[in-house]
């Protein structure tokens, strides 16, 4: 485990613990004649863990993509707030979000195979590379300067994430698992003021569900970051988050504390029916 003044490097939000950094309004969402997003709302607070659930189909990943600029809603605000000012995202094409300090990894692996861990992580750090391309190719002077301090924030990275005895092994030779731990890895590298992931241990077993709510716990409070996190495990759920939103057909039906959200009767119908509720 690395320093908490070692790890504070990669928190790319100068807020203080509490403050608003994303705020929500009134997002509606449509393709066609669905209904994905009906006038969602909430504000996820500087430090926190926010975690979204909702039963399949509830909109959850539309609401990140909405954030991330992959889908544009046709109503309402997304608004990231920063020391220096505020950024409305609606609109914003995903690069740009990306560079104000948004950083998401997906339900499925999105790596560069057949590259290794190592240059993965580098990739993250494309957003915050300045030369231009001459300087770039002859490598001397500011380019290897800059190389070296970006190499420097990926390898703290490695240490969080323990993957040095993989740092130089492709990622299509790795496990699930830890092709999943690269992934968030490579979020951390853009040093973002908020981190979005959807859905992180899809697919895994007990034991690598265990260690990847360790990692996200230790970006959290080692790091300071702030981490928005849709997840299907409930007990993963309730046992690391701060506050809970919960989706059901593209509307917010309950907001609190885990403790809050799991005797709330909106959410015991909509994982159990009407019946069981």
């Amino acid at each position: 485990m690395i320093s908490r003044e070692y790890a504070f490097s990669l928190n790319g939000s100068s807020l203080a613990p509490g403050e608003r950094l994303l705020e929500i309004a009134d997002i509606a969402l449509r393709f066609g004649g669905i209904q994905a997003l009906d006038g969602v709302g909430f504000a996820v607070a500087q430090r926190e863990i926010h975690s979204i659930i909702g039963p399949n189909g509830a909109g959850k990943s539309s609401l990140l993509n909405c954030v991330s600029g992959l889908y544009r809603p046709q109503q309402g605000r997304i608004t990231l707030h920063r020391r220096g000012g505020s950024a409305e995202l609606v609109g914003r094409k995903p690069h740009e979000i990306a560079r104000l300090g948004v950083a998401r990894s997906f339900q499925n692996v999105e790596l560069f195979r057949h590259l290794t861990v190592l240059d993965n992580l580098m990739l993250g750090r494309h957003t915050r590379m300045s030369l231009s391309l001459l300087p770039a190719l002859v490598w001397f002077g500011p380019a290897r300067r800059q190389e070296i301090a970006h190499r420097a924030l990926v390898e703290e990275v490695i240490d969080l994430l323990a993957l040095q005895p993989v740092r130089h092994k492709p990622v299509s030779t790795l496990a699930y698992g830890l092709a999943k731990r690269v992934e968030l890895g490579r979020a951390l590298c853009l040093q973002p003021a908020i981190l979005l992931l959807d859905e992180p241990m899809a697919g895994m077993n007990a034991e690598e569900k265990e260690d990847m709510a360790r990692y996200i716990l230790d970006v959290n409070e080692l790091a300071g970051l702030t981490v928005v996190l849709i997840e299907h495990d409930m007990d993963v759920v309730m046992d690391i988050s701060h506050r809970i939103t919960v989706l059901d057909f593209g509307k917010l039906i309950a907001a609190g504390t885990p403790d809050e959200v799991r005797t709330d009767p909106r959410v015991i119908e909509a994982y159990l029916g009407k019946d069981a509720a």
